[in-house]
């Protein structure tokens, strides 16, 4: 397992929320995609659960040109059959960070199961943005001064 906190999934909700409002959501998944040494972690039923939701809420050309633009964005890894996408992704892209709404995955009680099976945080995004502080995790994950971002979030 990865020691390095670069790595992170946005659950199907956030997702869909960065693509839809403006807010928490969208600064979380910004922040990966303004560091190019940061790494959004997803799994194709994680992608296709939030192109659904897009398409339900939004529109369904719009949810399929989110879903191609966003595999390419993504590390996307494997999932298998019954596993949670969100979970999945966590697991199995080594990442130890999950941005999610679900209030049942950030329960005390489901942090407790999960460290059993996998070494991640779960955080709303909002927890996410107060808490994640880039430069530290620079000098940990890659070392050296921290840059700022290098990439722009919206291209």
């Amino acid at each position: 397992m990865s020691d390095a906190p670069t790595r992170f999934v946005a659950d199907a909700d956030v997702l869909a929320a960065d693509l839809l409002l403006v807010g928490a959501a969208r600064e979380a998944v910004d922040l990966a995609r303004a560091h190019s040494w940061l790494t959004l972690v997803a799994t194709d039923p994680l992608l296709d659960d939030a192109a659904a939701v897009v398409a339900d809420c939004a529109d369904p050309a719009l949810a399929d040109a989110w879903r191609e633009k966003a595999a390419t964005l993504a590390d996307v890894v494997d999932q298998p059959a019954g596993d949670h996408p969100a979970l999945s992704a966590a697991h199995n892209g080594e990442a130890t960070q999950l941005l999610s709404y679900d209030e049942g995955l950030g329960s005390a009680k489901t942090g407790a199961t999960l460290r059993k099976y996998v070494d991640v945080s779960v955080r709303t995004p909002e927890a996410f943005v107060r808490l994640f502080d880039p430069e530290s995790i620079y000098e940990v994950a890659v070392g050296g001064e921290y840059p700022g971002p290098d990439r722009d979030p919206r291209a």
